[in-house]
């Protein structure tokens, strides 16, 4: 017998952090535990209201399967109970750690991934104005790999000024579905000269067709036109990565299988987040292991993290301790 204990907690953020849609000072995250004899499962989600959730949408998911889960429902059978999402995501991962304790193993074990090592994780910069985002490039410029946030008008002079603080970092941007085709194809080749690795998501999700005839000497990265393998298909032709988040594809099990399909289907793989803690980073650095893109950052944009918290050194996540997760 599963039983199972829900919880809202408030975040807060160093400063305040900015995208195209706007500014955050604390992360809103719901923690699940499932309880079953003396072991402890945890996850944790972020309701994301770009895909219609909040924290209380997403509580009310999880409590409705309070009885399902107390007679029988297992990890399996929660894949067809909830759409991919922020809830499902939540007892997909205390699910994978419940498994992990009850069997004296590791959770990449027993996901069938040989080892995890540390991983080079981008650092995000948020949107502000270029002389700023140029102060924070400077301050992060040992950093090795850096990922701006940009929204359209003066994108390209804050790329600029984070090359001239940063002049060593590897560089990818984020447009939150913030441009224009106009914008993309005055955009793209200033920022190929100034060195930048990949653009995520610059067009609308829905919009974003025009891609399959535009040149792409930059790889672009679905981020909001990816949620599950059943987003794939659209995206063949038209991005050359997808940035997979266990809050889209609704958990690790999906992230696993979707990691495998984009593979197969000749697609690079990001694997990224939303702003969380540790225990959010933690089956996400499951499935970014050897992908091209690893951001997982969330736990450094805090101004505290939760205990047993990810080791974060020299630019690299290192995997977790049986105390955080799996």
């Amino acid at each position: 017998m599963v039983s199972l204990h829900v919880k809202r907690e408030s975040w807060p953020i160093r400063g305040s952090f900015t995208i195209a849609r706007g500014s955050k000072t604390r992360a809103e995250v719901v923690t699940v535990e499932l309880h079953a004899g003396e072991q402890r499962g945890r996850g944790e989600c972020v309701p994301y209201a770009r895909y219609g959730e909040s924290c209380d949408s997403v509580m009310e998911q999880i409590l409705d399967l309070r009885d399902d889960l107390a007679n029988g429902l297992d990890r399996q059978g929660l894949q067809q109970r909830l759409p991919p999402g922020a809830a499902r995501n939540a007892l997909d991962c205390a699910f994978w750690d419940l498994a992990a304790k009850q069997a004296g193993q590791r959770a990449w074990a027993l996901a069938g991934v040989a080892t995890m090592t540390p991983q080079v994780t981008a650092y995000t910069l948020s949107l502000d104005s270029p002389e700023k985002m140029r102060q924070a490039a400077l301050a992060n410029a040992w950093r090795p790999l850096l990922k701006l946030k940009l929204s359209g008008a003066g994108d390209l002079e804050r790329v600029a000024a984070v090359r001239a603080g940063a002049p060593d970092a590897r560089l990818i941007v984020d447009a939150n579905e913030g441009w224009t085709v106009e914008l993309y194809q005055r955009f793209v080749p200033e920022l190929q000269r100034l060195g930048v690795e990949m653009i995520e998501q610059p067009l609308p999700a829905g919009d974003d067709g025009v891609l399959a005839e535009l040149e792409r000497p930059v790889p672009i990265c679905a981020d909001e036109s990816c949620h599950d393998r059943a987003s794939l298909a659209t995206l063949v032709g038209r991005y050359d990565m997808v940035n997979i988040k266990l809050d889209k594809s609704g958990g690790l099990s999906e992230a696993l299988a979707l990691r495998q399909a984009a593979e197969a289907a000749g697609m690079r793989i990001m694997v990224g987040c939303m702003l969380a803690t540790s225990l959010a980073m933690a089956p996400a650095l499951l499935v970014a292991q050897g992908v091209a893109v690893v951001d997982l950052d969330g736990p450094l944009l805090l101004e505290r993290d939760r205990s047993h918290g990810l080791d974060f050194a020299q630019g690299l996540i290192h995997p977790p301790e049986p105390a955080l997760w799996g």
